[in-house]
């Protein structure tokens, strides 16, 4: 047990942070029908924010991480109104085209900011460790988890309860009826860029804390995002939740046992093993668990 809960425990971090990424996908694709390739970039920024606002301005660690998360939203909301709006109308492979050319300028944008350097967020964490059920587990992993859930909670909340999250959902389900019923949909386009800026940023916060730091490469690992929507379903928030956990915890099992009872697999197979849950997912149930299945009749 020593050993088996600080792997469920990372499991979970790691998953949880997944799971806030792949939100923000699933807002923007719920309202607009786009995946948004740009998000590993604004997370990127986010941490630069991060760090910037805590060792450049001085602010204290949850001020700087609400300064980025506003900054980020901002960045987002415009990047909508400028590249994407005038993409309405055309179809959503062209308009996914389209943040994957926002993704490569702002991947560009990170690599000047930060350059080959492995930044820090000034997050208070660090290298510290807690006893939780008799076993040490790293104090960021229960920030992960308990941050992104909050995080991902309000949202629902929001999603759910305000008239704003109504006219989003509206516009979610019908574009044109929403409209109709006097929806400002321009508005509610760039309010899902926003929200899903805002959590980029807080994600990018969480994958730069503690030792690691982070760098622009380290974009790459928000496409692993794209696992968990395809497995929890791309228009489905309570998906991205579970499938989050699903493919920390199977990354997490891999890392730790695969070189002891499957050295066949090769090392670092834990990078592989979201990817290989996306192809059999696709193959078997390709709107995910939790996804809306379209009919299609001809």
């Amino acid at each position: 047990m020593e050993e088996l809960i600080p792997v469920i425990v990372r499991g979970l971090g790691v998953g949880s942070t997944y799971a806030l990424l792949a939100v923000g996908f699933v807002i923007i694709y719920r309202a607009t029908d786009v995946v948004n390739f740009a998000q590993p970039a604004l997370m990127i920024l986010g941490a630069y924010y991060v760090s910037f606002y805590v060792f450049n301005l001085g602010m204290p660690f949850p001020v700087a991480v609400i300064a980025s998360m506003i900054t980020m939203a901002a960045v987002a909301a415009l990047t909508e109104r400028i590249a994407l709006r005038p993409m309405v109308g055309e179809p959503p492979f062209a308009a996914a085209m389209v943040t994957f050319g926002v993704f490569v300028a702002l991947f560009i944008l990170a690599f000047r900011l930060i350059g080959t350097n492995v930044i820090v967020v000034g997050d208070p964490w660090g290298l510290e460790r807690m006893d939780f059920l008799g076993a040490r587990v790293n104090q960021i992993d229960i920030a992960k988890i308990v941050i992104s859930m909050i995080a991902i909670a309000i949202v629902g909340i929001f999603l759910k309860r305000s008239r704003v999250g109504l006219a989003m959902r509206a516009t979610a389900l019908d574009q044109e009826v929403a409209l109709a019923q006097g929806v400002n949909v321009g508005r509610m386009f760039g309010l899902s860029w926003a929200i899903s800026g805002a959590l980029a940023a807080l994600a990018g916060m969480l994958i730069g804390t503690a030792a690691g730091g982070v760098s622009p490469l380290v974009a790459f690992v928000a496409l692993k995002a794209l696992p968990v929507i395809i497995l929890g379903g791309l228009d489905s928030i309570q998906g991205s939740v579970y499938a989050g956990i699903i493919i920390g915890l199977a990354e997490s099992f891999t890392r730790t046992y695969a070189g002891t009872y499957a050295p066949w697999l090769g090392s670092n197979f834990d990078i592989v093993v979201p990817y290989a849950i996306m192809i059999v997912v696709l193959m078997v149930r390709p709107y995910g668990l939790f996804g809306t299945k379209e009919v299609v009749r001809v």
